[in-house]
């Protein structure tokens, strides 16, 4: 049945079977702190301030399958190749990894620390509401979570694109001497890659845990071959000097060589820059707040030692670099594998061309599946707040298939639109790319940022499984400069002097987000769009009741409102408020 959108837990029935069996298992009196957040009216309600409407069906590893499988971190560094190759070659490929994984450490820490405390699927959005206190929570969070949900939306465009360009490439090895490239082909397996996925996501969202454990496999082992075979089979590697110094020579950006090298970290920042993806997932984890930080922390670990195996064997397999500055939208990795794999006498090894292509095709594919997955429950988390037009619908979650399809669907329709955009624009995946950077970033800012300003005061007094302590302020203020500093280079033109075709709209982009996002809240939200529900959890006084609950099947757990600090730091029964909305 659907779930129609619903403001307010009042007008759920108390008793709800989902407060009781979750995924149809028990659950355990020891995860009871973990899901519950309040009680009202006899209804338990989560993190989120409504009550459980999705399986929480993730365990840990299957936690870390969608984080590694949605990062995806040595297939996506290889398949936006073409972002930082320009930017001094090899050398410019390697050591801006490093700086773009040394940032977004700082990134993710804050992230980690913020999903503890605070396990929405709402992510990002819900925390800049928290962050900004009663004052400028709302209009924080409301445009947090818009700039989020259109950075992963390119995002979401870009990776499919990246899928559409791995078939075409896998077909074009065995018709090279009769195949012509056209734009008009790859959008066509752009359009079935991402319904396929959308079917998965409605369908067969119970076996999705499973099919990310695929693609870690695939992520992981997949990896370990690849490296292997990229790095034997060659007849001829390049040398010490074309890997690690020739950063001058390669060099065709026309911009000085320090700036070259800023704006080419852009293709690092692609690889790790998805630390947010599986906080969106918190709704569907028995025990979010002690998984989530340690999925974050995984994701960026594993992905950058697998993305900095596979760059310095990818380079050194490099012998022609031409070959790889053909076009922006073509898929350059597929020549580099080429090259690794070819004959002695140089005639192309087919075969293990395909077999690595086909890799990346299985990592890609889930990692697609997982990406519309985020993207839907972004959606879905701002419609039950009332934040996007025609709320009541886009919040409606079929229960029996344990997914929000209408607001699975939108984002399916919204990725078609943008699919469309490379077919006017030579350097559309550039800007796809860069927008997902930079509109993620800036969606991660704001909470960081406003946590800064007002001295973090807003975390509750009894931290999250994983809390920053002391560091948390100079990690945010950090991440907050890095932000802010990448995000200006990365809209830089790609090259220089620039031309209509070639420019960066990176900028333009952002703006118009701002603006669209800004209109929709003079039109509607600053009447109608009351906040999510986290504001009456954790900056507003007076929401839960200290009723006994019923939280697994059988046995009554009493509320008692003398637990202070219970539920893992979020609190049951509020305290005496002083009239400032701050949790005295």
């Amino acid at each position: 049945m659907d779930s129609s959108h619903q403001p307010s837990v009042d007008n759920e029935k108390a008793g709800s079977t989902r407060t009781s069996v979750i995924g149809g298992t028990r659950r355990s009196l020891e995860n009871r702190d973990e899901i519950v957040a309040a009680v009202e009216n006899g209804v338990v309600v989560n993190a989120s301030g409504y009550r459980d409407q999705l399986d929480r069906q993730y365990s840990l590893l299957g936690l870390a399958g969608i984080a590694i499988t949605v990062d995806n971190a040595w297939v996506a560094l290889g398949s936006s190749i073409s972002v930082s190759i320009l930017n001094g070659g090899p050398p410019g490929l390697i050591f801006g990894l490093i700086v773009a994984v040394f940032y977004f450490s700082f990134i993710g820490a804050g992230l980690a620390e913020l999903a503890s405390i605070f396990p929405t699927a709402g992510g990002v959005y819900h925390w800049a509401t928290i962050a900004g206190g009663p004052k400028y929570g709302r209009i924080l969070g409301f445009f947090t979570g818009w700039i989020n949900f259109y950075g992963w939306m390119f995002d979401l465009a870009a990776l499919i694109q990246i899928m559409a360009n791995i078939c075409i490439s896998m077909y074009s090895v065995y018709h090279q001497t009769n195949y012509t490239y056209e734009p008009w082909q790859v959008y066509i397996t752009y359009l079935l890659v991402l319904w396929l996925c959308t079917a998965a996501v409605i369908f067969a969202n119970r076996v999705i845990p499973h099919t990310q454990n695929i693609g870690m496999f695939f992520v992981i082992v997949g990896g370990i071959i690849t490296i292997i075979v990229i790095s034997a089979m060659p007849k001829q590697h390049a040398s010490n000097h074309f890997v690690w110094g020739s950063f001058t020579e390669n060099n065709l950006t026309g911009w000085p060589g320090g700036l070259a090298f800023l704006l080419g970290v852009l293709n690092g920042a692609f690889t790790v820059g998805t630390p947010d993806a599986i906080t969106h997932m918190a709704e569907e984890l028995p025990r979010p707040r002690k998984d989530l930080p340690k999925a974050i922390g995984l994701q960026i670990g594993l992905g950058f030692l697998y993305a900095f195996c596979f760059a310095i064997a990818l380079c050194y397999a490099i012998t022609d670099l031409d070959a790889l500055q053909g076009g922006f939208n073509t898929y350059p990795l597929a020549n580099i594998y080429a090259q690794a794999t070819a004959h002695a006498d140089g005639t192309p090894n087919n075969g293990a061309t395909f077999g690595l292509l086909f890799i990346i095709f299985c990592s890609s594919l889930l990692c697609c599946v997982g990406t519309v997955l985020t993207n839907s429950r972004i959606y879905w988390a701002l419609a039950r707040d009332n934040a996007v037009p025609l709320s009541p619908l886009f919040s409606r979650v079929n229960e029996k298939l344990s997914c929000p399809v209408p607001a699975t669907l939108f984002v399916a329709t919204v990725a078609t639109a943008l699919g469309a955009i490379p077919l006017g624009s030579t350097t559309a995946f550039l800007n796809l790319t860069g927008s997902f950077i930079i509109l993620t970033t800036v969606s991660y800012a704001i909470p960081f940022a406003a946590n800064v300003l007002t001295r973090r005061q807003y975390l509750l007094p009894v931290p999250g499984s994983f809390n920053l302590g002391k560091w948390g302020m100079p990690i945010n203020i950090l991440a907050v400069l890095f932000i802010i500093l990448f995000n200006t280079l990365f809209c830089f033109p790609y090259v220089y002097p620039t031309t209509t075709e070639s420019m960066n709209y990176n900028s333009v982009i952002l703006v118009g987000v701002v603006a669209l996002t800004a209109i929709w809240w003079v039109v509607h939200a600053r009447r109608n769009y009351p906040g999510p529900k986290v504001m009456g959890l954790y900056v507003h006084p007076g929401v839960t009741t200290g009723q006994k609950v019923q939280v697994s099947e059988g046995v009554e757990v009493p509320v008692d409102e003398r637990e202070e600090g219970d539920v893992n730091g979020l609190v049951k029964k509020r305290k005496k408020d002083d009239g400032s909305g701050i949790l005295q």
